[in-house]
């Protein structure tokens, strides 16, 4: 079965002001949609509105995931209907190893109508299973088995930040994961790695939007489609050559586009 996660003509507001307008979007399952643009063009704003985030007000338009709105869904509730976002800014949890994280992930998305008291008697998981399946995650990103008892990006370089949101991505298997500038702090080395887990995780069965400014992560992994998201208005849509003309021309040459487009 094909999931499919719809936008249609969003609107989002902040503290009164409009950030971003007439999104739409039609992303479905197996297929790699990329989201470029400059600075402080919404890429972020669009991402965290997804999912969620209550500082974004949705004054118009809809999200949907298999046809059903989830505008009036909490961010975890969106999570259970299979939802992902992997963060432009990691927080750090102290106190929270990344194994009793995931562990509470799975637990809470495995039993979505249960209340958090319920949650921890609801359900034993497979400890060990979760345990080994974890370690294999973090030897894909090229992470130490020791990153499994480690507070969640508690002196972590960026990094490897950015290497554990993709082990818990492939940990919780969503059906949709937003990737937020995935590639920020990484090397050409760490690119190639965190790309090929990527891709590796998703195997055809999610549905990813990629937000980047560069060309670089794109290189090893091809989107099917490119937006361009220009103050706060996806102005063009293309294929992957979409994404070279970007590399070699910059974005001013798409702001006088016809934004009505």
């Amino acid at each position: 079965m094909t999931d499919v996660l719809t936008i249609e003509n969003l609107h989002v507001e902040v503290e009164g002001k409009e950030i971003l307008s007439n999104i739409n979007l039609e992303v479905k399952t197996g297929e790699i949609h990329a989201i470029m643009g400059p600075n402080g063009s919404g890429k972020s704003s669009l991402a965290l509105a997804i999912m969620g985030h209550p500082k974004y007000k949705i004054t118009k338009g809809d999200i949907r995931i298999n046809g059903e709105s989830i505008l009036n869904l909490t961010p975890d509730k969106r999570a259970q209907k299979g939802l992902f976002l992997s963060l432009q800014y990691p927080v750090s949890l102290p106190g929270v190893t990344l194994f009793t994280l995931v562990k509470a992930a799975l637990t809470a998305l495995r039993n979505p109508n249960t209340s958090e008291s319920q949650l921890k008697v609801k359900e034993t998981l497979p400890v060990l299973k979760i345990r080994q399946e974890l370690i294999e995650n973090l030897k894909l990103l090229g992470l130490q088995e020791s990153f499994i008892n480690r507070y969640v990006n508690e002196g972590f370089s960026g990094g490897e930040k950015k290497r554990t949101e993709i082990v818990q991505m492939a940990m919780i298997k969503p059906k949709f994961a937003i990737l937020d500038e995935t590639d920020s702090g990484l090397d050409i080395d760490g690119i190639k790695i965190v790309s090929n887990g990527i891709l590796k995780v998703a195997d055809k069965k999610m549905g990813l939007i990629l937000i980047t400014h560069y060309n670089r992560i794109l290189k090893f992994i091809k989107p099917d489609h490119v937006h361009v998201l220009v103050d706060g208005q996806i102005v063009d849509s293309g294929g992957p050559e979409l994404a070279d003309q970007l590399e070699e021309k910059g974005y001013n040459w798409l702001k006088d586009k016809d934004l009505s487009l």
